[in-house]
């Protein structure tokens, strides 16, 4: 298997990855889960645990904050096979960290790691299964040209009792109606987020920064609401207590930058205001966006922009007409181009010397469709008529001493 896994938050990847966990492990192959954070690790850990609680499995955490004893007892029980699944951080490919029967790689949020990353933990196994997973939607003309070599599943629907968004774009000088959706929910009993591009002014770019926006929102708030500041540049354990203290209801409005993009989940927010939306991408919009509507209440996002051009008025009002990740997700790689949605490092975006991802995808998917023929007909290419492709390959290899 090599399957790239998408669908949104809460869609049930976790759960089809456990099904597939518990194939390999009753099959006596270990299993690895690679996360991005430990934050993330912990609550797979958490999980899995309680799924596995009434199975013969025997699951282990590890992570950069594993040390001393309990680090060595889990390296030894993992070259021993005492472990059936192990979850963790880049820890997992160490050059310490051995396996004993390693059939089953799964990486989650898969987008955050390099190519480089995946390869060093599968080389540690026995030609281990691959499933990568991932709640960024992958249009289609990425899915058949970065994701060419893996199949694609995706789970497209809402997640049970998740309510459709509800999205209005406005012009600075509508603030007031903004307040307004917020001053509404919070009596509600609901919470807020504020998103904003900047941590601190900034000169040369006129963008809402978080700490006037914070400063806005106390004064405009007053003993309605308890406001926060969260920021990338605060200490992690400053951005662990805030979070908690927002998660428990302690703060009702969140004034943050987009740290609070991926993995966080706060079922009683309902409001997402995002300031200079403009100058954020399609998916990233929708990535917050993502983060209210989790619980049984109606949820709103409001973006607050002035775009300066076309591209950024097209942006606004896609936005407000569609809650579909992957219709967004092509639309972001139309409007700004693959380099800018996938990094070369993050994620092995190829630069396509031939080819353009949207504008040829029609004969980019022929041309997939025909290379899974060949391969399944005529693998070692002695077929006469694949005789110039079996030279041009050749040639390729002994030049660059790869195919890649």
């Amino acid at each position: 298997m090599n399957r790239l896994l998408q669908g949104d938050v809460g869609s049930g990847k976790t759960i089809v990855a456990a099904i597939v966990m518990y194939a390999a492990i009753t099959a006596r192959y270990q299993a690895a889960l690679m996360v991005p954070t430990e934050v993330l690790a912990e609550q797979h850990f958490a999980k899995l645990s309680q799924l596995f609680a009434d199975f013969p499995v025997r699951v282990a955490l590890l992570t950069g904050s594993t040390t001393g004893k309990k680090r060595r007892d889990i390296l030894a029980d993992l070259a021993s096979g005492e472990i059936d699944l192990i979850i963790g951080t880049h820890a997992l490919i160490q050059d310490a960290v051995n396996y004993n029967s390693l059939g089953l790689v799964i990486i989650d949020e898969q987008h955050r790691f390099g190519v480089n990353q995946r390869r060093i933990l599968q080389e540690k196994g026995l030609k281990p299964d691959l499933l990568s997973m991932t709640a960024t939607p992958i249009p289609r003309t990425l899915a058949i040209t970065t994701y060419g070599e893996m199949d694609v599943s995706t789970i497209d629907e809402l997640p049970a009792g998740r309510q459709p968004i509800t999205t209005t774009w406005i012009r600075k000088n509508q603030m007031d109606l903004a307040l307004q959706r917020i001053n509404e929910q919070l009596a509600q009993g609901s919470q807020v987020f504020a998103i904003t591009p900047l941590i601190a002014e900034s000169e040369k770019i006129d963008l809402q920064n978080a700490e006037q926006l914070y400063q806005d929102l106390q004064q405009a708030l007053g003993d309605k609401a308890n406001v926060a500041l969260l920021h990338g540049q605060m200490k992690p354990d400053e951005k662990d207590t805030i979070m908690r203290a927002f998660s428990d209801n302690i703060y009702q409005v969140l004034v943050s930058t987009t740290v609070v993009e991926v993995g966080v989940d706060v079922p009683n927010a309902t409001v997402m205001l995002i300031m200079d939306a403009d100058r954020f991408g399609l998916s990233q919009l929708h990535q917050l966006r993502g983060r209210v509507g989790r619980g049984k209440k109606a949820a709103y996002c409001i973006l607050v922009a002035n775009p300066k051009n076309d591209t950024g008025i097209e942006r606004m009002q896609i936005m407000t007409e569609t809650n579909d990740g992957f219709v967004l997700a092509q639309k972001d790689l139309e409007l700004r181009g693959s380099g800018e949605i996938f990094g070369d490092r993050q994620s092995g975006m190829p630069n396509f010397k031939i080819g353009d991802p949207v504008g040829d995808f029609t004969i980019l998917e022929v041309a997939q469709q025909e290379a899974k023929q060949i391969f399944t007909t005529d693998a070692d290419l002695s077929a006469p008529e694949h005789a110039g492709l079996a030279h041009y390959l050749s040639q390729n290899r002994e030049r660059q001493g790869s195919l890649d």
